[in-house]
Protein backbone atom coordinates (compact mmCIF):
# COMPACT_ATOMS: atom_id res chain seq x y z
CA UNK A 1 0.00 0.00 0.00
CA UNK A 2 2.72 2.41 1.06
CA UNK A 3 4.60 1.66 -2.09
CA UNK A 4 1.57 2.15 -4.41
CA UNK A 5 1.26 5.84 -2.74
CA UNK A 6 4.94 6.77 -3.03
CA UNK A 7 4.72 5.67 -6.92
CA UNK A 8 1.68 7.63 -7.32
CA UNK A 9 3.70 10.55 -5.87
CA UNK A 10 6.47 9.91 -8.32
CA UNK A 11 4.71 10.20 -10.88
CA UNK A 12 2.80 13.18 -9.91
CA UNK A 13 5.32 15.13 -9.63
CA UNK A 14 6.84 14.22 -13.12
CA UNK A 15 4.18 15.52 -15.15
CA UNK A 16 3.60 18.81 -13.29
CA UNK A 17 7.28 19.16 -13.86
CA UNK A 18 6.97 18.31 -17.68
CA UNK A 19 3.94 20.35 -17.89
CA UNK A 20 5.69 23.41 -16.21
CA UNK A 21 8.88 22.98 -18.67
CA UNK A 22 6.59 23.18 -21.30
CA UNK A 23 4.49 26.57 -20.43
CA UNK A 24 7.99 27.97 -20.17
CA UNK A 25 8.74 26.93 -23.63
CA UNK A 26 5.92 28.81 -24.53
CA UNK A 27 6.31 31.91 -22.99
CA UNK A 28 10.36 32.63 -23.88
CA UNK A 29 9.44 31.08 -27.49
CA UNK A 30 8.14 34.53 -28.54
CA UNK A 31 10.53 36.60 -26.97
CA UNK A 32 13.26 34.82 -28.82
CA UNK A 33 11.61 35.14 -31.93
CA UNK A 34 11.04 38.57 -31.26
CA UNK A 35 13.96 39.13 -30.40
CA UNK A 36 15.93 37.36 -33.23
CA UNK A 37 13.34 39.50 -35.95
CA UNK A 38 14.49 42.99 -34.45
CA UNK A 39 18.02 42.03 -35.03
CA UNK A 40 16.84 40.65 -38.40
CA UNK A 41 15.26 44.10 -39.23
CA UNK A 42 18.23 46.23 -37.91
CA UNK A 43 20.68 43.81 -40.12
CA UNK A 44 18.89 44.69 -43.38
CA UNK A 45 19.01 48.17 -42.66
CA UNK A 46 22.60 48.42 -42.27
CA UNK A 47 22.79 46.51 -45.80
CA UNK A 48 20.63 48.92 -47.64
CA UNK A 49 22.47 52.12 -46.21
CA UNK A 50 25.76 50.52 -46.46
CA UNK A 51 24.86 49.81 -50.03
CA UNK A 52 23.01 53.19 -50.56
CA UNK A 53 20.11 51.97 -52.36
CA UNK A 54 17.63 53.40 -50.21
CA UNK A 55 18.43 57.09 -52.63
CA UNK A 56 20.67 58.97 -49.65
CA UNK A 57 23.36 60.13 -51.77
CA UNK A 58 22.22 63.29 -50.62
CA UNK A 59 20.60 62.84 -47.29
CA UNK A 60 22.72 64.65 -44.87
CA UNK A 61 20.60 67.90 -45.07
CA UNK A 62 18.15 68.75 -42.35
CA UNK A 63 15.36 67.37 -41.74
CA UNK A 64 13.16 70.39 -42.13
CA UNK A 65 14.70 71.15 -45.66
CA UNK A 66 12.62 70.67 -48.06
CA UNK A 67 12.47 70.82 -52.39
CA UNK A 68 12.26 74.55 -53.02
CA UNK A 69 9.18 75.94 -54.04
CA UNK A 70 8.21 79.76 -55.28
CA UNK A 71 7.00 82.31 -52.52
CA UNK A 72 3.08 82.11 -52.60
CA UNK A 73 2.48 85.89 -51.92
CA UNK A 74 3.61 88.13 -54.68
CA UNK A 75 2.58 91.20 -53.29
CA UNK A 76 5.63 90.42 -50.49
CA UNK A 77 7.73 90.23 -53.43
CA UNK A 78 10.23 93.74 -53.38
CA UNK A 79 12.06 94.37 -56.42
CA UNK A 80 15.68 95.29 -55.58
CA UNK A 81 17.18 99.27 -56.10
CA UNK A 82 19.03 99.68 -59.08
CA UNK A 83 22.94 100.24 -56.40
CA UNK A 84 21.48 96.64 -55.13
CA UNK A 85 22.51 95.50 -58.56
CA UNK A 86 25.14 94.35 -60.63
CA UNK A 87 24.46 93.88 -64.20
CA UNK A 88 26.91 91.37 -65.86
CA UNK A 89 28.01 90.80 -69.15
CA UNK A 90 26.93 87.95 -71.61
CA UNK A 91 28.17 84.72 -71.94
CA UNK A 92 30.88 83.24 -74.30
CA UNK A 93 29.31 82.69 -77.75
CA UNK A 94 25.51 84.53 -76.63
CA UNK A 95 25.62 88.57 -76.97
CA UNK A 96 21.73 88.83 -76.38
CA UNK A 97 22.11 86.50 -72.47
CA UNK A 98 21.73 89.02 -69.89
CA UNK A 99 22.56 88.64 -66.20
CA UNK A 100 22.45 90.33 -62.87
CA UNK A 101 24.20 89.99 -59.38
CA UNK A 102 21.47 90.85 -56.36
CA UNK A 103 23.33 92.07 -53.20
CA UNK A 104 20.48 91.82 -50.75
CA UNK A 105 20.62 88.53 -49.64
CA UNK A 106 16.99 86.23 -49.78
CA UNK A 107 15.88 82.34 -49.59
CA UNK A 108 16.20 80.50 -52.69
CA UNK A 109 12.54 80.36 -53.47
CA UNK A 110 12.37 84.07 -53.01
CA UNK A 111 15.55 84.75 -54.90
CA UNK A 112 13.97 82.85 -57.68
CA UNK A 113 10.53 84.62 -57.09
CA UNK A 114 12.32 88.06 -57.47
CA UNK A 115 14.19 87.06 -60.60
CA UNK A 116 10.41 85.88 -61.94
CA UNK A 117 8.57 88.59 -60.92
CA UNK A 118 11.35 91.74 -61.56
CA UNK A 119 13.11 90.42 -64.71
CA UNK A 120 11.09 87.97 -66.22
CA UNK A 121 14.01 85.32 -65.60
CA UNK A 122 14.98 82.61 -63.59
CA UNK A 123 17.67 82.14 -61.25
CA UNK A 124 20.98 81.73 -63.26
CA UNK A 125 22.17 78.08 -64.87
CA UNK A 126 25.48 77.14 -65.63
CA UNK A 127 26.43 75.24 -68.63
CA UNK A 128 30.54 76.06 -68.68
CA UNK A 129 33.43 76.64 -66.82
CA UNK A 130 34.22 80.02 -68.68
CA UNK A 131 30.53 81.05 -67.78
CA UNK A 132 30.73 79.78 -64.27
CA UNK A 133 34.00 81.99 -64.12
CA UNK A 134 32.03 84.99 -65.08
CA UNK A 135 29.95 84.60 -62.18
CA UNK A 136 32.53 84.12 -59.52
CA UNK A 137 34.35 87.14 -60.59
CA UNK A 138 31.35 89.51 -60.77
CA UNK A 139 30.34 87.88 -57.32
CA UNK A 140 33.62 87.99 -54.74
CA UNK A 141 32.72 90.95 -53.29
CA UNK A 142 29.79 90.11 -51.74
CA UNK A 143 30.22 89.46 -47.89
CA UNK A 144 28.12 86.64 -47.03
CA UNK A 145 30.96 84.58 -49.36
CA UNK A 146 28.18 82.60 -51.25
CA UNK A 147 25.59 83.34 -54.05
CA UNK A 148 22.39 81.95 -54.90
CA UNK A 149 22.39 79.95 -58.34
CA UNK A 150 19.73 77.82 -60.15
CA UNK A 151 20.58 74.54 -59.18
CA UNK A 152 18.46 72.16 -56.31
CA UNK A 153 17.35 68.93 -55.08
CA UNK A 154 14.36 67.71 -57.02
CA UNK A 155 12.63 64.34 -56.28
CA UNK A 156 12.11 61.77 -53.94
CA UNK A 157 13.80 58.77 -52.75
CA UNK A 158 15.93 57.21 -55.59
CA UNK A 159 14.79 59.54 -57.96
CA UNK A 160 16.46 62.85 -56.38
CA UNK A 161 18.46 64.45 -59.28
CA UNK A 162 20.02 67.73 -59.24
CA UNK A 163 17.88 69.90 -61.15
CA UNK A 164 17.75 73.85 -62.75
CA UNK A 165 14.91 76.06 -62.43
CA UNK A 166 15.15 77.72 -65.62
CA UNK A 167 14.63 73.66 -66.65
CA UNK A 168 17.63 73.65 -68.44
CA UNK A 169 19.75 70.27 -68.40
CA UNK A 170 22.19 69.77 -66.00
CA UNK A 171 25.34 69.50 -67.88
CA UNK A 172 28.05 70.89 -65.78
CA UNK A 173 29.07 71.01 -62.47
CA UNK A 174 32.11 72.42 -60.75
CA UNK A 175 31.86 71.12 -56.65
CA UNK A 176 34.29 71.98 -53.90
CA UNK A 177 36.11 69.23 -52.55
CA UNK A 178 33.98 66.65 -50.65
CA UNK A 179 30.51 67.79 -52.40
CA UNK A 180 27.59 66.92 -52.92
CA UNK A 181 27.63 64.08 -51.04
CA UNK A 182 28.91 66.09 -47.46
CA UNK A 183 26.83 69.24 -47.93
CA UNK A 184 23.97 69.71 -45.86
CA UNK A 185 21.06 71.63 -47.90
CA UNK A 186 18.78 70.94 -51.01
CA UNK A 187 19.89 73.94 -52.84
CA UNK A 188 23.12 75.08 -54.72
CA UNK A 189 25.22 78.18 -53.89
CA UNK A 190 28.70 79.30 -55.71
CA UNK A 191 31.44 80.01 -53.14
CA UNK A 192 32.56 83.42 -53.92
CA UNK A 193 36.30 82.28 -52.89
CA UNK A 194 37.56 80.02 -56.28
CA UNK A 195 33.86 79.75 -57.68
CA UNK A 196 33.13 76.49 -56.96
CA UNK A 197 29.97 75.02 -55.91
CA UNK A 198 28.29 74.05 -52.29
CA UNK A 199 24.84 72.33 -50.70
CA UNK A 200 23.37 74.69 -49.00
CA UNK A 201 20.30 75.22 -46.44
CA UNK A 202 17.40 76.88 -49.01
CA UNK A 203 16.37 79.09 -46.39
CA UNK A 204 19.40 80.81 -46.13
CA UNK A 205 19.39 84.42 -47.43
CA UNK A 206 22.03 84.89 -49.80
CA UNK A 207 22.92 87.15 -52.65
CA UNK A 208 21.98 85.60 -56.08
CA UNK A 209 22.62 85.99 -59.75
CA UNK A 210 19.50 86.05 -62.53
CA UNK A 211 19.48 85.34 -65.98
CA UNK A 212 16.79 87.07 -68.12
Amino acid sequence: MKFCLILSFVLLGTVSSFHLKNEALKLETPKEEETLTQEQEISDEEEILASGEDGSLWEKEEATELVPVPATKEDDIVCPKEEDVIHLTGTPGCKTCRFLLVRQPQSFSTADSVCQRCYRGRLVSIHSYSFNDVIYRSSRGVIQGQVWIGGHVSGWGPCRKFTWTDGHRWNFAYWASGQPGNGGGNCVALCTNGGHWRRAPCTRPLPYVCSY
